[in-house]
């Protein structure tokens, strides 16, 4: 009951405070824009038109403040672009001409005129509605009781006996009670969403943009990261024991007709070496595009993953569908990448891995009972993390106190 209440109060203030506001912003806008048109041939119009703009942009910035309450969720103010650095008187007061969103600034001062007009007269009336209603039992009795007021009273509450007419308005104020937080909610709403398309869209698309060029910016980074990674791997793993292994043939070339025996042995030891070599070429294909993940999908993959973990794995996986490859190469790096800073760093005794599904988002979630003290920073391992799902509008949050435990929770859309 007190949301409900809380509800109706935030769109009654709205929008008996718009109307006003909008009143005085249709007046102000439309009385300065047409003097600044018709004089503007005579350059006095300039100064108007600006001055005009500005307070067009300060009454939007007073419905941005309002916004966030009504639409329960915050909405971004446009970057109005300052004048050049160095510019000149002129170019100073004519720079809020030169933006686009004070001209839709300018614009909604006019086009919210009415609608608040409308939204003000309905709230006036469902109060009005509801409060006579519900109170005609209080004064409705009085009135009825006034000496010679029966024409009176038929006048304003209708004919027929005094409870009649307490029982019809009674009905009535209660229709209009239990009406009122749509009626309101709607109104709102309407209004809102006018506000919000022309007075913060521009700044959603630049946000949008914004977020783009910053995925672009983290998947080149994450992908320059894994291929620094998987050099540093191949140099230090495979390519030493290949050339160990070239040095042991060598050596056993040159003792071939010498020493048969010890070329034997060298031999042995060059075939042990190849197959660990396989063995470190097959670990790094894995990370790169393992077979059993393009083959099976996340639940096998992951699978494999906690197989091999020197730290017990409690694997949870709800999801049993195929998704984007894009998207399950995003949750198997974060969970290959976890698993492996668990075993090297947490001292952790039991992990757990769980991944659902909610709405268009997998959720995955990745606990140990370690130490702690992990945290997304540039520089640490978490922050590849974050750079890859960035690349798929994911995001990435990392609870670790120092002490324990370490909880990471990862969100990648799949459509």
């Amino acid at each position: 009951m007190r949301p409900l209440l809380r509800r109706i109060g935030i769109d009654t203030r709205y929008l008996l405070i718009s109307f006003p506001l909008a009143l005085i912003a249709f007046c102000l806008t439309v009385v300065g824009f047409s003097a600044g048109v018709g004089t503007v041939v005579v350059w006095i119009g300039v100064p108007i038109l600006a001055a005009t703009m500005m307070l067009a942009r300060g009454f939007a910035d007073l419905e941005r403040r309002m916004l966030p309450e009504v639409l329960g969720r915050p909405v971004a103010r446009p970057r109005y672009r300052p004048a050049p650095q160095g510019a000149g008187a002129f170019r100073r007061l004519v720079n809020p001409m030169a933006s686009g969103q004070s001209w839709l600034d300018l614009l909604y001062a006019v086009v919210n005129f009415p609608i608040a007009v409308v939204t003000f007269c309905l709230t006036v009336t469902w109060w009005a509605g509801t409060i006579t209603g519900l109170t005609y039992p209080i004064y409705g009795w009085i009135l009825e009781g006034i000496p010679d007021n029966n024409g009176l009273a038929e006048l304003i509450f209708g004919s027929g006996s005094a409870l009649l007419n307490v029982v019809i308005n009674a009905t009535i104020g209660v229709l209009f009670a239990i009406t009122l937080p749509v009626v309101l909610r709607g109104a709102a709403l309407i209004q809102g969403g006018l506000s919000r398309a022309m007075l913060t869209g521009v700044a959603e698309l630049h946000e949008r943009i914004d977020d783009l060029a910053e995925g672009r910016a983290a998947a080149v980074s994450a992908e320059a990261n894994a291929l620094r990674k998987l050099e540093r791997d191949i140099h230090d793993g495979p390519q030493q024991r290949l050339v160990s292994l070239a040095m042991d043939l060598s050596r056993a070339q040159r003792q071939l007709k010498r020493d048969p025996q010890a070329v034997e042995q060298l031999l042995s030891e060059a075939i042990s070496s190849t197959r660990e070599t396989l063995d470190e070429l097959r670990a790094l294909s894995r990370g790169i595009a393992p077979p059993v993940l393009t083959d099976r999908g996340l639940a096998p993959a992951l699978a494999a993953l906690a197989g091999r973990c020197t730290v017990p794995v409690d694997l949870d996986v709800q999801v049993d569908q195929r998704f984007a490859a894009a998207v399950e190469n995003t949750v198997y790096f974060v969970v290959a990448e976890s698993l492996t800073n668990v075993a090297k760093h947490s001292h952790a005794t039991l992990c757990t891995v769980t991944l659902s599904k909610t709405g268009g988002v997998l959720m995955l979630t990745i606990g140990d009972d370690g130490v702690g003290g992990a945290h997304v920073a540039k520089g640490h391992g978490l922050s590849g993390l974050a750079d890859r799902l960035k690349a798929v509008d994911g995001e990435l949050s990392v609870d670790s106190p120092v002490g324990g435990p370490t909880v990471i929770v990862a969100e990648v859309p799949c459509g």
